[in-house]
Parts: structure tokens; sequence; C-alpha cells
């Protein structure tokens, strides 16, 4: 039964082995590097409407300091301009109905 059992384990194991092989790519291993080949963003140009969709819900005048960090966010992915949580949590109503 242990004998089996250790069998079976091996097999399961090579192939989990050879199954990442495969694939080429085994994510966690390196988070600091990207893999070979991996798309980079060389310049983000934003479209007309990108800061104005961005500090949608924020009240005119908006604030240098915002405008500045919206500035410097470029293509890196922040929740704080995608809708989010709805209801009393929606502060800046993304989810009203206009």
């Amino acid at each position: 039964m242990i004998a089996s059992l250790a069998s079976s384990l091996g097999i399961a194991l090579a192939s989990a082995a050879h199954s990442q092989d495969a694939t080429g790519f085994i994510g966690g291993i390196a988070p600091n590097a990207r893999p070979e080949g991996a798309p980079v963003i060389v310049q983000f140009t934003p479209d007309a409407n990108w800061q104005e969709n961005a500090a949608h819900g924020i009240e005119a005048p908006i604030p240098p300091t915002i405008l500045a960090w919206l500035d410097d966010q470029g293509a890196w992915f922040t929740p704080f301009i995608h809708p989010g949580m709805t209801g009393p949590y929606d502060l800046r109503h993304w989810h009203d109905i206009e």
C-alpha cells in the first residue's frame, strides 16, 4: 500500500515537473524580474480625456498635488482611477446613473 502511494506520488511529481518545463515560464520564482520577451511600455501618451476621466468625482479646482500624482502615474495600474465599490462607499460617484 505504501509502495503504491509512493509510486503514485513519484509519477505525479515527475509529470508536474515536466509540465513546468513545457511552459517555459514559472510565475513567482523571480518576482523582481520580468521574463524574457515580456512587453515593455517605453512611452505613455494618454489620450485627451484620460486625466479628466482619472479625476472623475474630484471637485474643481483639482488640487495641484492630484494633478502631479496623475502626471507621475503614467501607465502603472492604479485602482484610484477606476470605479470601485458601490453604495455609500462610492465617494467619487463612479456608479451614479446620469
